[in-house]
């Protein structure tokens, strides 16, 4: 699973260091990740085989044609990059994917589980406290009614 957030400084030729435990996690017969802009949030989606391969049976449970399918090919498929890792572990991120999310200098790496995100830091840092109160926020609508199931039922 990818865990962690890591910060990492983008280099004049757009490249990153990917850290080690991502890339232990991605190694294989295609020594890289792949990437597209993500679906849920304005940042760059990244991962690999199980991620590519978790979209693709997702898309193949829709119809063709169907229009939610059609936009989920358009922006996993049309918009995916591969990268492969250089001798010192780094990625060089697409420029059209830089300028689409504002990268430059700082980016921010959040594992996800099976995925991960690279976001521009300050976006990261305004993203991360909405979540925290959605969490924050679901977490107790979930427990008053845990609470409230076990009173219905006693």
């Amino acid at each position: 699973m990818f865990l962690s957030t890591f910060e990492k400084q983008v280099d004049a030729k757009r490249r990153i260091v990917v850290p080690q435990e991502f890339r232990a996690l991605v190694s294989g017969p295609f020594d890289g990740i792949v990437c597209f802009p993500s679906i849920e949030a304005d940042c760059i989606e990244g991962g690999g085989r199980a991620l590519f391969d978790r979209y693709i049976a997702l898309m193949d449970e829709m119809p063709f044609g169907d229009p939610v399918r059609s936009a989920i090919e358009l922006s996993v498929l049309g918009g995916q990059a591969k990268m492969s890792f250089d001798t010192a572990g780094r990625i060089t991120l697409p420029e059209q994917l830089c300028d689409q999310f504002g990268l430059t200098d700082w980016v921010v790496l959040v594992g996800l589980g099976d995925r991960f995100q690279i976001w521009e830091r300050e976006a990261f840092q305004a993203h991360r406290a909405a979540q925290r109160e959605l969490a924050r926020a679901g977490l107790a609508e979930l427990r008053a009614q845990q609470r409230a199931a076990k009173l219905g039922a006693a």
